[in-house]
């Protein structure tokens, strides 16, 4: 047994595919969410998994680097596609290395471009 957790953060950016069918794809763009499910076997200090309001503020601090911007530019996706799937394990890697989640660890995380289209990255150790 486990407890899951899942916190979510919002933004607004533009990108295009740079390797696809036909071509690169224009630049266009999107209202993206972000879903990261941490999970934890036990609990911590005050019986929580992981503190709500810690992990969401790593979570939204990750989102501000793309907010408003063209995520072909960020240093990360350099020469990469900036894929739903790519960005869905941007933020699970860089989630995981901000020493916020004491024993909890990213389960998944899911990006969202637009209401409809998603896209889920499982980390290894699920």
């Amino acid at each position: 047994m486990s407890y899951r957790i899942t916190v979510s953060a919002r933004f607004e950016a533009a990108h295009n595919l740079i390797d696809y069918a036909g071509g690169p794809e224009p630049r266009h763009g999107h209202s993206y969410r972000v879903d990261a499910i941490l999970e934890s076997k036990d609990l911590q200090q005050h019986d929580i998994a992981v503190d709500f309001v810690t992990a969401k503020e790593a979570l939204e601090t990750i989102a501000k680097e793309f907010d408003y911007k063209y995520i072909n530019e960020h240093p990360a996706f350099a020469g990469r596609n900036t894929s739903a799937e790519n960005l869905a394990r941007y933020f699970a890697e860089r989630l995981e290395t901000f020493g916020v989640l004491g024993w909890t660890r990213v389960a998944e995380v899911t990006v969202r471009e637009g209401p409809e289209n998603r896209a889920t990255y499982v980390a290894e150790n699920s």
